[in-house]
């Protein structure tokens, strides 16, 4: 999973990426395009309570990579988005947008006043921009395609033709891709686009210590909001795990924003999280929703999926209350699943094969 964290210049972009990754990066705008990547490891107290009754020789947890993006700055070029920062965006699963709530005299905002609303609308206007040149020069080429009458199916430039027109008209309107309905078979004509405004998007509102978080009217498909203290969330990921609990204890919070933000891009992007566990390693995985069992087999290994033939399964949950892989067993639990299987989040798998 690959995010990228964006947003308008002094948003707080740096200071949630280095929140995120126990980081050091400086915080401030360049005014350059600059990427800094890192790949972290997500939280699950779930890894570790099957540790515990494992008691293994290595805990993995599942990782995500966060990019910090920096040089988008929300004014919708007529030219577009170009070059190494387009390549960038394109590369990622889903964006983490920083909106800035707060006040500060010393960090003048770029558009001279707060206004979080504002600021959504006009990173979406960049990129509905820059999705509409895309399709508009894709669409010149269909024409000039259909118009020499050779080459490709013609049915197939013609469906063509008729998507990519769709999309323009959603675009004109100033519509996200996010919120336009697309079919299986219309996603693969899109494919090796990367359009910006259909990527999943999770808005974080960036708050100063103690500040309430506004009320914002935005309502998208694949679009959810969070609020956190950025610069509070970064200073806790620089404790000690011993030192950041005792901080949350003391502040009356039962786990970090951050973490809380993690499970809405998960769910944003439709992934979830199922485990191996044994004497060698428990192990947390991801896969999309909706899985089946050989293809969770296949993130595993390939040879796994290739050679599957049944999925040893146990929810998580029943494993913790009944608190072993023998009572599990014993009460039924523990089953023998199918290639017609969908993995749900937390079950725990065994994979029998054979190559």
């Amino acid at each position: 999973m690959r995010l990228g964290i964006i947003g308008l210049p002094q948003s707080g972009k740096t200071t949630l990426f280095n929140a995120l990754t126990r980081g050091t990066q400086p915080t401030g705008a360049t005014g350059r395009i600059e990427v800094h990547t890192a790949v972290v490891d997500v939280p699950d107290p779930r890894v570790d309570r099957l540790t515990d009754m494992f008691k293994p020789k290595k805990k993995i947890y599942t990782k995500v990579t966060y990019s910090d993006i920096a040089g988008l700055d929300g004014s919708a070029s007529k030219a577009g988005i170009s070059g190494t920062l387009l390549n960038q965006l394109s590369q990622m699963d889903g964006f983490i947008e920083v909106v800035r709530c707060f006040e500060d005299e010393n960090l003048p905002h770029p558009s001279g006043s707060i206004d979080p609303l504002r600021d959504i609308l006009a990173m979406d206007s960049e990129f509905v921009l820059n999705d509409l040149i895309a399709i508009e020069r894709k669409l010149e080429r269909l024409a000039e395609e259909r118009k020499k009458g050779a080459g490709r199916d013609k049915a197939v430039i013609e469906r063509e033709i008729e998507l990519f027109t769709r999309l323009q008209a959603a675009l004109n309107e100033e519509t996200p891709l996010r919120d336009v309905e697309i079919g299986a078979e219309e996603e693969k004509m899109m494919a090796g686009f990367g359009f910006l405004s259909r990527k999943p998007l999770l808005v974080v509102l960036n708050l100063a210590e103690g500040q309430r978080a506004p009320e914002i009217a935005y309502a998208h498909k694949h679009t959810q909001l969070v609020a956190l203290q950025g610069r509070l969330e970064m200073d806790i990921a620089q404790l000690s795990p011993e030192e950041a609990e005792l901080f949350l204890q003391e502040y009356g919070i039962e786990e970090p924003s951050l973490n809380k933000m993690i499970r809405l891009s998960y769910d944003l992007l439709g992934l979830q999280s199922f485990f191996t566990a044994g004497e060698d390693e428990c192990r947390a995985w991801t896969v999309r929703r909706g899985a089946l069992a050989p293809e969770a087999a296949g993130v595993i290994h390939t040879d796994l999926q290739k050679g599957f033939i049944r999925a040893e399964v146990v929810a998580y949950d029943d494993l913790m209350t009944l608190g072993s892989m023998a009572a599990a067993k014993a009460h039924g639990k523990l089953r023998l699943e199918g290639k017609e299987y969908p993995v749900k989040d937390g079950d725990i798998l065994n994979i029998r094969f054979n190559i």
